[in-house]
């Protein structure tokens, strides 16, 4: 059977993670994947609240960023010799009825891997997806990212800033390695940059939820405004990389 990881990066996010790991105690999925939790060096009790409720987390050091815990947990996965990993964020955003449709589409089920994807992306934009309404701002920003990847690569991905993907090992074995994968805001720069490197990337319609407790990493115009500077001089300096790798 295939090993299967699950990892949340959560940061101070102690009046969501109880309620979201007791809904993955109800569900099936410990019988089939491992759960992980890497806490930001939250200031709360995040970290606390995991442990009382029997579930695994390594706890960085410092807070050093949302892709930092991300590439945590792909070292962790590498190193331990995990197939596939999910990841979906602690706010609570992220059915857990998303799972099983990102473990299907990316084969983990499947003993055939001929045509199966990467990386599989949850959509909020695809037929079928249930979502919550979002700010203008964010919306145009989404879209200026679609026209982005599909001027840079061809592909037509609708939701390239969602939190919600499962990878292969090929994918998340490359995104552990030092300078392969943005320690802030990967988004947008590690969609183009994958595909770049002819990595398959497919999205499935998604059910999200509005989050109802703590405060969201983007919330804000000036926050929004910064992560899109900062998404675009990243994505640049990826599509840089990738060329002059090409030469």
């Amino acid at each position: 059977m295939k090993k299967i990881l699950m990892i949340i990066p959560a940061y101070n996010e102690e009046e969501n993670i109880g309620e979201l790991l007791d809904g993955i105690r109800e569900t099936d999925l410990e019988e089939i994947m491992d759960v992980l939790i890497i806490d930001d060096s939250s200031a709360d009790s995040t970290s606390e609240i995991v442990k009382a409720k029997g579930f695994n987390v390594i706890r960085q050091i410092f807070n050093m960023g949302y892709g930092a815990a991300l590439q945590t947990a792909y070292k962790y996965a590498t190193d331990k010799g995990y197939d596939y990993l999910l990841q979906m964020d602690a706010d609570g955003q992220h059915d857990l009825c998303n799972i099983n449709v990102i473990c299907e589409k990316l084969g983990c089920f499947s003993e055939n891997r001929e045509d199966m994807p990467d990386i599989v992306i949850g959509s909020r934009f695809l037929d079928g997806s249930q979502s919550f309404a979002i700010s203008k701002l964010k919306e145009n920003t989404i879209k200026f990212f679609r026209c982005i990847i599909r001027k840079v690569t061809g592909a037509n991905l609708t939701d390239p800033t969602s939190g919600l993907q499962g990878l292969n090992r090929k994918a998340f074995s490359y995104y552990a390695v030092y300078n392969n994968f943005d320690l802030k805001y990967p988004d947008l720069n590690m969609i183009i940059q994958m595909l770049l490197l002819n990595f398959k990337i497919e999205e499935i319609p998604a059910i999200m939820h509005e989050r109802t407790a703590g405060v969201s990493m983007h919330t804000g115009l000036l926050k929004v405004g910064k992560y899109m500077i900062l998404m675009l001089l990243s994505t640049w300096n990826a599509y840089s990389r990738n060329k002059a790798g090409n030469k």
